[in-house]
Parts: C-alpha cells; structure tokens; sequence
C-alpha cells in the first residue's frame, strides 16, 4: 500500500501496538469536556431563524470535530476507548444530577426548584442522548479511520465532512426518535433532526481550517501517521 509518507517530519506506523502517544489525553479531555458541557447547555432553547435548537448545539459538534482529530491522529481503536469512557462519563454526570435533586435543600437556599428545573431529565431524554451519541460517534470514526485507508492518507476535509455527514446523521435522528418519538408527530421530528443536522454538518465545514491545523500540529508533535491497517475494527 503506498501511504503518504513525509520522512522528514514523520513516520508512518499502521497498528496502535507500535507506538506510544504523548498528547492523547489532552484531546481526550477536550472530547469529553465538551461532550459534558453540551449536555448541560442543551436545557436552554433558542431560535436561530426559521429554526429552533438547544444551546448544546453550539458545542457538541466539537465532539465531533476532536472525534475526527482523534481517529485521524490516533487510530480507531485509541479512539473507540475514548468515545466509552465519554459515554461512561456522561451516564455518571446524569446519576450525580439526579442524586442532587433528590438530596434535602439546605435550609435558606431557596432554589431547589429552579435548580431541578433546569437539571432534571426524563428518562427517555436520557436514554436518547446516551445511545445517540454511542451509535454517532462510532459511526463518525469508523468511516474516518476506513477512508483515511481509501484516500491514502490524503483528502482530510473530506474525510472529516463524510464522517461527520454520516455520524452527525445517526446520532440526530436517533435521538429524536428515541427521546420524542410518539410525543411529537413524525413529521416535526424530521424537520427538527434535519435542522440540527444541517447545521452541524455546516459547522463542521466552517471550522475545518482549525481541524487542519490541530491534526497538522498533533502529527508533528507526536511524529508519526497512523493508519489502521493492522487494527481491526471491533466495537469492543
């Protein structure tokens, strides 16, 4: 296979067990953190034109965005631990919110109801961003780590808008079918996911400059390219 190959600036390895990353974890915490806080952000509505969304759409596509960045740089099986522990991290985020609300106000604090207002998630909303985000991210790096195989290295802003094309898709409609499905009427649901997923998708384009810039940086810190030839793609 003839990958791209700058020998000046970095090696080629092509299997997580041949290298050992130095700046995995500062990714991985961007990942996540945005991850947490867009869940949070996504209690607060707004209208953007014709079209209405939760705030947690101003900084979930990051998710994506460092999702690509990760698969890209790290490989999908670095990746696909990750994209676990970020799942791991959120369905604890929503136990200790719900551990909070159930816990005795304080005497003189006066904003129990308030504070339950704004945290508190129904189960289905819960299950419905959970397995979104599992079967989007996934989606996401599958298909960046396949076409980096395909395109040898090269085309990485079409890698990037493909796999967020595909994954911002599935975690969209998922969501809104899982969350508000028999709730809302089909049709609303697919106006409303087709919005959100439109506007990510835009998103993700307007800022592929910064994502050429971090995974330039990246492979050159970390001074390889990897390529998942000799990892196989397995869900666990």
């Amino acid at each position: 296979m003839n990958l791209r190959e700058d020998p000046s600036q970095v090696r080629i390895v092509q299997s997580a067990d041949e290298w050992t990353p130095k700046y995995i974890d500062v990714v991985a915490i961007i990942f996540v953190a945005s991850l947490l806080i867009s869940n949070i952000a996504s209690s607060k509505l707004f209208d953007l034109g014709p079209a209405t969304f939760t705030a947690g759409i101003l900084v979930f596509p990051i998710c994506y965005i460092f999702g690509d960045i990760l698969t890209e740089v790290y490989g999908f099986r670095r990746t696909r631990r990750i994209i676990y522990l970020g799942f791991l991290a959120n369905a604890f985020m929503v136990g200790v919110l719900w551990v909070a609300i159930k816990l005795p106000p304080a005497e003189g604090w006066p904003f129990q109801k308030e504070f339950a207002t704004v945290h508190a998630l129904l189960p289905r909303l819960v299950l419905g961003s959970l397995i979104a985000y599992l079967l989007g991210e996934l989606t996401n790096s599958i298909i960046m780590s396949r076409l980096k195989l395909f395109t040898k290295g090269k085309l990485l802003w079409v890698r990037t808008i493909s796999s967020t094309v595909a994954g911002q898709f599935v975690d969209t409609f998922v969501f809104a079918f899982v969350a508000f499905g028999g709730v809302l009427q089909n049709e609303l649901l697919i106006k409303l996911s087709l919005w959100g997923w439109m506007f990510k998708v835009l998103y993700e384009a307007v800022v592929t400059p910064f994502t050429y810039l971090i995974v330039g940086k990246l492979k050159k810190w970390e001074g390889i390219e990897h390529f998942d030839t000799k990892d196989r793609i397995r869900l666990f």
